[in-house]
């Protein structure tokens, strides 16, 4: 948490604050959060001072802030990150603000973009093309879980011999699922997230890439799920997380059938699934869910 829906969210949120404007100074106050692609200390120009924002993209769970000029911040918000938009600049008391840009806006905007990150899973890479960051970063990455089509990756969900959860996690698989979508894609299609992946037939394994795509897409326009940390830059929260039926309800009884919900760790996260809707065996091809 951030999945792909939040740092959807926090792109989009971000775009009326920084495309088309300048950054006008950069400060790193946690040097250790950001890594470069030469190995050396971070400077104002690696993280993009001087530079005008031409747009924002976005791969799975990580951002890419690229300039005019070609200079690229990509961020990782990691299990508590948030990217802020600001009117004014933070109180010197305020925890975790690891990084801060100042931009060129007009008054009636927000001037200063803070980088926060309590638990410090998250981080800055800078990289001076967006060629670079392809290279060196985003291509350990699987195709993206929204944009991508089901059917584009639905086969690296059947590769090897894991649980299925396992391999919705795997980012190099498919990137941009993390805990909360995982659980409720796989309740959604009707497969136990301890099903392995050799055991999954072509049409349970698309089935269920359908299934992640359009719960996404919702999230997105629910802005995401807020649980704790999670918000926008705006500071807005989401409301995904009403939709739940099995994430973070273990020991309830699930929402469709009133059987009791069972828990485990399944590729080293807590894991919670319905034994009644989602039996140990495969699915059919007409399990999606609209």
């Amino acid at each position: 948490m951030p999945e792909l829906p939040e740092v959807e969210n926090v792109r989009r949120s971000l775009i009326p604050h920084l495309v088309g404007h300048t950054i006008r100074s950069a400060s790193l106050l946690r040097p250790d959060i950001c890594t470069t692609d030469s190995g050396h200390p971070p400077s104002p120009a690696s993280l993009l001072c001087d530079a005008t924002i031409d747009r924002i993209e976005r791969k799975g769970k990580q951002l890419a802030v690229i300039a005019t000029d070609g200079r690229v911040l990509s961020i990782h918000l990691g299990m508590t990150g948030q990217v802020l938009a600001r009117a004014t600049p933070p109180d010197p008391s305020e925890k975790h603000v690891h990084a801060l840009w100042t931009t060129s806006t007009n008054p009636s905007n927000p001037s200063f973009i803070l980088f926060k990150d309590p638990r410090r899973f998250g981080g800055l890479w800078t990289f001076p093309s967006i060629a670079s960051l392809h290279a060196l970063r985003w291509s350990l990455l699987g195709p993206d879980a929204l944009d991508a089509p089901p059917d584009a990756w639905s086969a690296a969900l059947r590769r090897g011999h894991r649980p299925i959860k396992a391999a919705l996690l795997d980012q190099t698989s498919v990137a941009g699922v993390g805990n909360i979508y995982a659980d409720e894609a796989l309740f959604r299609t009707g497969i136990r997230p301890t099903t392995s992946t050799h055991r999954l037939t072509i049409a349970a394994a698309t089935a269920l890439a359908a299934n992640v795509q359009a719960l996404l897409a919702q999230a997105v326009e629910a802005g995401g799920s807020t649980l704790r940390d999670y918000r926008n830059a705006d500071g807005v929260a989401g409301t995904q997380q009403l939709e739940r039926h099995v994430y973070g309800r273990s020991s309830r009884t699930c929402l469709r059938c009133g059987s009791p919900l069972q828990t485990a760790q399944v590729g080293q996260r807590t894991t919670v699934w319905c034994p009644k809707c989602q039996p140990a065996r495969t699915i059919r091809s007409d399990s999606v869910k609209h």
